[in-house]
C-alpha cells in the first residue's frame, strides 16, 4: 500500500524560516532509517506558497493565480511517498517522525491501478505512460 504523507505548513514555513541543523540532522536520520527499511520512495520540503502558483479551471478558461494562498493550515510545506504493509504501519512510521510542536501530518492513501475499472483504451494510455517513466 501506497501512502502520501502530507506535512502540513505553518507561519515559519510559509515565511520561508529554514528548519534548525538539529532537525534536519533529525529528519534526515529519519530518512535514512525509512530508506533503510525499504519504506521511503520518495520524500521532500516545498517552498512556501509566495512562491507558487495556482491554475483554476473553469469551462476553456485557465486562470493563474500567484502564491501566497491563504489559509496557512490548508497549505503542504513537505511531503513523504511511503509503502507499507498496512494503513496501522504506515502511522506508525510517521508517529516517530521528528516535527515541532504544534505541527500536523496527514496521511493519504494512493489509489492502486487495481482500484479502477478501465477499458482497454484507458488500460493502454496508462501502460504507455508507465512505459515512458520507466526509461528515466
Amino acid at each position: 500500500m501506497r501512502f502520501m504523507v502530507i506535512v502540513k505548513a505553518s507561519k515559519e514555513s510559509e515565511a520561508g524560516q529554514m528548519p534548525s541543523d538539529e532537525l534536519l540532522t533529525a529528519m534526515g536520520k529519519y530518512n535514512e532509517e525509512l530508506a533503510k527499511a525499504g519504506v521511503m520512495l520518495d520524500g521532500n520540503g516545498l517552498h512556501p506558497s509566495s512562491r507558487g502558483v495556482r491554475i483554476r479551471f473553469s469551462g476553456t478558461e485557465r486562470k493563474v493565480i500567484d502564491g501566497p494562498f491563504p489559509e496557512t493550515k490548508e497549505l503542504i510545506a513537505g511531503y513523504w511517498l511511503l509503502e507499507t504493509k498496512s494503513r496501522e504501519e504506515v502511522i506508525e512510521w510517521v508517529k516517530r517522525a521528528p516535527m515541532l510542536d504544534g505541527d500536523e501530518i496527514e496521511i493519504r492513501q494512493l489509489f492502486e491501478l487495481s482500484d479502477f475499472d478501465m477499458g482497454a483504451e484507458a488500460r493502454a494510455v496508462h501502460d504507455a505512460v508507465v512505459s515512458e517513466l520507466q526509461k528515466r
